[in-house]
């Protein structure tokens, strides 16, 4: 088991024993998603830190996007709970990077694109240059905020 997942499963049983409801559901949820994870495809593996945080990322983004939907739906309680899971779950995760770091990260791609390329890089590299930027990351920012500023950066 990764570092990670050893956590996870050490806070449940302290929220457990602290009875705090909240934190524990939570927990409970992102182990149950890290275990499917194990479980999905033809054999069990054991999951890398990197493919726990995915998980972890996964399950804030599909919070995230629950938290918009009741907000729409003027269900302000849902939304709330939704977000304090968010809150949960980001206490796992790496510091996100900031705008800057991110602009770094992405114009450093771009330029070793137009490097390699011998001209500067067009919307038809884009996906190069995001995964690129992708993989520097690692799971530091949003997939959308990614593209969207290599997209800003190439235009």
């Amino acid at each position: 088991m990764s570092e990670l997942s050893d956590r996870l499963q050490t806070d449940m049983v302290t929220a457990m024993k602290a009875r705090d409801a909240a934190t524990l559901s939570t927990l409970r949820m992102a182990i149950a998603a890290i275990r499917n994870e194990q479980v999905a495809g033809k054999e069990a593996r054991v999951l890398s830190e990197a493919e726990v945080v995915q998980v972890l990322n996964r399950e804030v983004a599909k919070r995230r996007d629950s938290a918009e939907a009741y907000t729409a739906g003027n269900r302000a309680e849902l939304a709330a709970k939704e977000l304090s899971e968010v809150e949960v779950l980001q206490r796992y995760l790496p510091t996100g990077l900031t705008d800057d770091e991110l602009d770094a990260i992405v114009a450093e791609e771009v330029s070793a694109a137009a490097a390699s390329t011998g001209g500067a890089p067009t919307m038809k590299q884009m996906g190069l240059v995001i995964k690129a930027v992708n993989a520097r990351a690692a799971g530091r920012a949003e997939g959308a905020k990614v593209a969207a500023k290599v997209k800003a950066a190439l235009a």
